[in-house]
């Protein structure tokens, strides 16, 4: 058993949003302090093997956190430290935004899923870049920009490129966000005309590298559009995937009627699956997300073709030692397999 055990008892007592508040909070005051090197030693797996390279930066292991964790840039060191080998922050809007109305966050704990309709609150790209710019990590950073709510849909893609203009010295990736369920109007953008407006829009303002995040309610015609326009505009990966607003019958707790998008276990399969057609039609690095609580989890994203994995709710229930667990885990899945590194088994089941 360990400390995380002892305490998410009392941290699920709270309000999901209080939880993860006081969570952000603490991490954001570990951050840039010499605690920071105390929990490296505890947390961070040195391992060559895990090494990924992909859309020109380095990364020290292929296991991330997923936006929506960090949304306002307070704490990508202390991140770093607990062993994510990247940290992706937001989303990010222009102008600072609240999001919508509380509760706006549910535990579906007997499925270890989360339902979230937070709207994309942020204090809004002027701050999270300057705080960008004044962190200092080794590991890479990515933005997650979103669209602000109350622009109109034929202004998206020049907001989308004010986003990017105030966050671009901090962060070393940029994902375009056309896929979030809870903020107004959003997912109405993942349309051809539409994400090809803003990708035009971004690449002219020198984006890079500039990856897309996908739904996985898409359709299949609709997500071949998509991969179409990351080969014409010449982006450096997808995402894949975002939450999803269906409800699988296989869901048993209360909060399952609540409005909003669910990630965590039940989106496990239908993300890998997600991941694997992206794989399949497209040579630019895919970053998995969903579901991923385990290494073997994470080791079915990557040889479904993902190079890079990201993690969001599986952090909520397993706690600081996930990064470290996982990162561990793959290495003796490596080893198991025969790949000398993670970029070996990346596709190995396309």
């Amino acid at each position: 058993m360990t400390l995380y055990d002892i305490v998410k008892p009392l941290l699920f007592q709270l309000s999901p949003e209080t939880a993860h508040w006081l969570a952000d909070g603490g991490l954001a005051v570990v951050d840039g302090t010499p605690i920071e090197s105390v929990l490296e030693q505890a947390f961070v797996v040195e391992d060559d093997r895990l090494r990924v390279s992909a859309f020109g930066e380095t990364f020290p292991n292929p296991i991330g956190v997923a936006a929506g964790f960090d949304k306002t840039a307070q704490a990508p060191g202390a991140l770093q430290a607990l062993g994510f080998g990247h940290v992706e922050v937001g989303g990010v809007t222009a102008e600072p935004q609240e999001g919508n109305p509380r509760p706006r966050v549910f535990r579906l704990v007997d499925d270890e899923a989360i339902i979230n309709r937070m709207g994309l609150n942020n204090p809004g790209a002027a701050v999270v870049g300057r705080r960008l710019a004044e962190t200092d990590v080794s590991h890479p950073i990515g933005v997650n920009l979103g669209k602000t709510e109350d622009v109109a849909m034929e202004e998206a893609a020049a907001d989308y490129r004010e986003t990017y203009e105030r966050v671009a010295t901090g962060g070393d990736f940029f994902v375009v966000n056309v896929s979030c369920p809870n903020s107004p109007g959003i997912r109405e953008l993942q349309n051809r005309e539409s994400m090809a407006d803003i990708f035009a829009e971004l690449t002219e303002a020198g984006a890079s590298p500039l990856l897309v995040k996908l739904s996985p309610d898409l359709p299949e015609p609709a997500i071949e559009d998509a991969l179409e326009l990351v080969e014409e505009f010449d982006l450096d990966g997808v995402v894949a995937t975002n939450t999803t607003t269906d409800r699988p019958e296989t869901l048993t707790s209360p909060d399952r009627v609540e409005e909003g998008g669910l990630s965590g276990k039940p989106l496990e399969a239908e993300a890998t699956e997600m991941v694997q057609f992206v794989a399949r039609r497209t040579d630019v690095p895919v970053i998995g997300v969903g579901g991923v609580f385990t290494a073997a989890d994470a080791y079915r994203k990557i040889r479904a073709g993902a190079s890079l994995v990201q993690i969001y709710t599986g952090f909520i229930y397993r706690g600081p030692t996930i990064a470290r667990d996982v990162n561990r885990g793959l290495a003796t899945l490596l080893e198991r397999d025969g790949f000398d590194t993670v970029e070996d088994a990346v596709g190995a089941d396309l």
